[in-house]
């Protein structure tokens, strides 16, 4: 959200016991970024089977009441789950909220059918540990046509639609406008700013969750139309140190709008599917992402986007693409503290 974050072992194809397959695949999922990177997920493994579930003790009570982005969080990670396996040349079979018993249950998997990788699956697991979530601008260098193609039927091919904003720059600017007063009404939020400021740790910490100062720049970083990041440092200058030849205006990037059909559960998975698999393939042609979040977690102007800027569809995520030098450092708790 922009609030997202993103490493997994190595493990030869087709190959290990289940306990080491569980292991490789969980490590390949907890690399999703996810709200203020709280990783609020858990993994059950058995023989040829896996399921994560939503760890609701990590959820933002205050941001994320109904539980929306962490569940769009799991989603993501549910896709690297799939990618790992088909790296392992297994096909895995998906259950999505299998039990209705067990809520916070979000998606089974298993596996019983070896079909070797293909050429794009390597490539999107090799993106897994690569990607990093952006928070500034962008560099001035186009998108290649053929991502800009592709990236759309990516997020169809989970279930949900991605507006590529191109061409209109009368709506991105109105979107940006809608991301700036939501950030601005965060900012005025006491406790929402005291929530945020929890999965805020500043240098020198030794956790492994939330938003490091390696992920974001000291300085913020202005865009024409403006779409501001979350203040993670809170005044207290954290943060990478501005290049010195990096311009004080830099490009806003190629803005889209991440959107599901119905706003249920199911359909945050979705669209959590839907946002890591469009990351990844942009990974892959060097393209990084920045993820905005503000403006969704505030229902009136969520509502504002749905009816004005999204043709009613609700919209789960903005985000700017783009190309940056920048290189980010998230960090990630350990597999033995999520798998079980």
């Amino acid at each position: 959200m922009n609030t997202f974050e993103g490493s997994s072992g190595g493990l030869p194809a087709q190959a290990g016991t289940p306990e080491e397959i569980a292991r490789f695949v969980a490590s390949a999922a907890v690399s999703a970024p996810s709200v203020h990177n709280t990783q609020p997920w858990r993994f059950h493994h058995g023989r040829h089977e896996m399921s994560i579930s939503a760890n609701n003790e990590r959820q933002l009570r205050v941001a994320d009441p109904s539980g929306r982005e962490m569940v769009i969080s799991c989603g993501a990670a549910l896709f690297n789950m799939r990618v790992a396996l088909r790296y392992l040349g297994w096909v895995p079979k998906v259950r999505v909220l299998p039990d209705p018993d067990l809520p916070n249950l979000v998606a089974r998997v298993t596996w019983d059918q070896q079909v070797p990788a293909l050429g794009y699956e390597k490539e999107l697991f090799e993106q897994i540990a690569r990607r990093r979530t952006h928070r500034g601008g962008f560099d001035p260098a186009p998108l290649p046509d053929s991502l800009l193609a592709s990236l759309p039927e990516q997020a169809a091919r989970e279930n949900a639609a991605l507006s590529l904003l191109a061409q209109d720059r009368q709506r991105a600017a109105a979107l940006a406008a809608v991301v700036e007063a939501g950030d601005c009404a965060l900012r005025l939020d006491s406790e929402r700013a005291k929530e945020e400021a929890r999965w805020a740790p500043g240098p020198r910490t030794h956790r492994q969750d939330g938003v490091p100062p390696t992920a974001y720049p000291a300085r913020a970083e202005r865009t024409e139309p403006s779409f501001p990041s979350r203040d993670f440092a809170h005044g207290h200058g954290w943060g990478l140190p501005p290049d010195a030849e990096v311009p004080v205006l830099r490009s806003t990037g190629l803005v889209g709008l991440l959107t599901t059909s119905a706003d249920r559960p199911a359909d945050w998975i979705h669209a959590g599917q839907a946002l890591q698999r469009v990351l990844l393939v942009a990974g892959t042609c060097n393209v990084a992402a920045a993820l905005h979040s503000q403006p969704l977690e505030i229902p009136l102007l969520r509502d504002f986007i749905r009816l004005h800027l999204s043709g009613r569809a609700y919209p789960q995520m903005v985000l700017r693409l783009g190309a940056t030098s920048e290189k980010a450092v998230s960090v990630r708790r350990p597999v033995d503290e999520v798998l079980f």
